[in-house]
């Protein structure tokens, strides 16, 4: 007896199984988040050694407000006593972590996310690459670009990108531009106290003035300048002077 050979019609495709599709899925992404990272990788390194040209922020102050005031200056050209009263002000951890302060985000959590807890590496993420607002994609692309940041930038380099993007009142973009607009000097000219009042307005700069500033704003400034002393006593200021 002869068995009848059966043969598939020429052009059709096996089904895949729930089992095979799961896994295609999840080839193609990690594939996709191999790609996201070695792209990070890559930017980082570019603006390791380039200025970056612009932020998403600033191209949106720019269309908001017609033009924006900017000038980049290297850290070599920013008075020592402004790089203190950055990190006095914003992180005074700053050479003592990896881009994320553990003991402030544990703080942060236990008073129910009432404080903040973004490191300087952190902020500098956010303003070179991301976009402002508190959403969890936000987050988790911080989180993928801050080790890298601190992997591959020294600590005075995040310094010196993070001084050179924040906004310092309207428009006005970075230190250099901020010395000029509020006091008439360089950023190399600054004094302590004119570097500690501009540090005072850097978390709410359309609101705070550093002319012409407020008890609330001179009070925050005297706390920046004794953090700023302190640091650089306790050598907690090493890793970037």
């Amino acid at each position: 007896m002869v068995r009848k050979a059966t043969s598939r019609k020429a052009g059709t495709r096996r089904k895949k199984t729930p089992k095979q599709t799961r896994l295609s899925l999840s080839g193609l992404l990690r594939r996709s988040v191999l790609s996201l990272f070695l792209a990070i990788v890559a930017w980082v390194g570019l603006y390791a050694l380039v200025p970056p040209p612009t932020t998403p922020y600033i191209l949106s102050e720019g269309l908001a407000h017609g033009s924006i005031r900017r000038s980049w200056v290297p850290a070599d050209e920013i008075a020592p006593e402004m790089l203190r009263a950055t990190v006095a002000a914003e992180d005074a951890n700053f050479c003592l972590h990896w881009g994320f302060d553990m003991g402030q985000l544990r703080a942060a959590i236990a008073e129910g996310g009432n404080r903040g807890a973004s490191t300087l590496t952190q902020q500098t993420v956010k303003n070179v690459w991301l976009w402002h607002g508190r959403s969890w994609p936000r987050k988790a692309l911080e989180a993928m670009f801050t080790p890298v940041v601190e992997a591959m930038w020294s600590k005075r380099r995040i310094l010196e990108v993070y001084l050179n993007m924040a906004e310092f009142d309207t428009g006005v973009f970075g230190i250099e531009a901020a010395a000029q607009h509020h006091f008439g000097v360089s950023a190399a000219a600054l004094t302590g106290r004119q570097a500690a009042l501009l540090a005072a307005v850097l978390p709410n700069p359309k609101e705070r003035q550093a002319v012409v500033p407020s008890t609330a704003t001179r009070r925050r400034a005297a706390q920046i300048a004794d953090g700023a002393a302190t640091i650089d006593r306790d050598g907690r200021a090493a890793c970037f002077q």
